[in-house]
C-alpha cells in the first residue's frame, strides 16, 4: 500500500509559513550573569523592529533598579537557534521607556535581527491574531510558541470603579495617567508572554504587544492564571516610542 501525505489546506499552509517568517524576530528578555545557574534569567518576550537593532518589550519585564551599593542587573536576549535546543545570548540595554504605556525599547549588539512590520492601518473587533512568545518562560527551553487569538473588544484601562471604597493606590495611578485604548484578545496567554507581539494573522505585521501583568492588575484580579483573556497594547504607543527623541 503506497501511502499519501495529506495536503495542508491553503488557509493553514499560508499560517503555518506566516509563523515561520515571524518567529525568527521574537527573543526572550531577561538578565545574564555567567556565575548563576542558569546563566540567563527568563523574565519577558521581546521582538525585533525597525532595523532589527532594537527590541520591543514590556517596561514591567525590565528589572527594577539595585538597591543601594548593589550592581545593576546586566539586561541579555536570548535568541532561539535553528538547531531548537541552543540559544544565543545577546547584550541589550535600555534606550527608553514609556512606563504609562509599560512599554519598553532595548537596543541589541551585534548583527541586526529580522524586524517584524508593523501596522499602520486600524484593526477590527473580530480580526485573526497570532499571539508568539514564551507562554512558560524557559520551563521548557526557550521555544516560540505561537497562539490564535481573535480581537474580541477595543477597550478602555483604568475605568474608574464603581464605588471609592474600590478605588486602590494602583487603579488612582491610572486614572491620573488618563485611560487609554487596550486590545482585549479571544486568546490564551500566559505571564511569559509579556512583550511578545499580537501579530495581524493575515499580513504579518504587529498590532498589539501582549501585555499579561500591568493591564491584568487594573482589570482582573487575577494575574498569574489564564481567564481566556489577554489584553494588549496597540501598536500606535510603540511607533510613538520608536518616534519619540532620545532621552538625554
Amino acid at each position: 500500500m503506497v501511502w499519501l501525505a495529506a495536503s495542508l489546506p491553503v488557509q493553514a499552509q499560508d499560517r503555518s509559513a506566516l509563523i515561520a517568517r515571524t518567529r525568527v524576530s521574537v527573543v526572550g528578555v531577561g538578565t545574564h550573569d555567567e556565575l548563576a545557574s542558569p546563566r540567563f534569567g527568563f523574565r519577558g518576550t521581546g521582538f525585533a523592529v525597525a532595523a532589527g537593532r532594537w527590541i520591543i518589550t514590556n517596561r514591567h519585564v525590565l528589572p527594577d533598579a539595585p538597591a543601594a551599593g548593589q550592581a545593576p542587573a546586566r539586561l541579555a536576549i536570548a535568541i532561539p537557534q535553528p538547531d531548537g535546543e541552543t540559544v544565543q545570548l545577546r547584550p541589550v540595554r535600555v534606550l527608553r521607556a514609556a512606563p504609562e504605556h509599560d512599554l519598553a525599547l532595548l537596543e541589541v549588539e551585534g548583527p541586526a535581527l529580522p524586524a517584524l512590520a508593523l501596522a499602520r492601518t486600524p484593526v477590527l473587533e473580530g480580526q485573526d491574531l497570532l499571539i508568539q512568545g514564551f507562554p512558560l518562560g524557559g520551563a521548557l527551553g526557550l521555544q516560540v510558541v505561537s497562539h490564535r487569538a481573535m480581537l474580541s473588544s477595543i477597550t478602555r484601562v483604568a475605568l474608574p470603579a464603581p464605588t471609592s471604597a474600590q478605588l486602590d493606590a494602583r487603579t488612582v495611578a491610572r486614572l491620573r495617567q488618563g485611560a487609554f485604548t487596550v486590545y482585549q484578545l479571544d486568546g490564551v496567554a500566559y505571564p511569559g508572554n509579556s512583550g511578545g507581539p499580537v501579530i495581524d494573522a493575515g499580513t504579518g505585521e504587529v498590532v498589539a504587544v501582549v501585555n499579561m501583568v500591568w493591564v491584568k492588575g487594573t482589570r482582573e484580579s487575577a494575574i498569574s492564571t489564564p481567564t481566556g483573556i489577554t489584553y494588549a497594547i496597540p501598536v500606535q504607543r510603540v511607533i510613538e516610542l520608536l518616534e519619540a527623541p532620545p532621552s538625554p
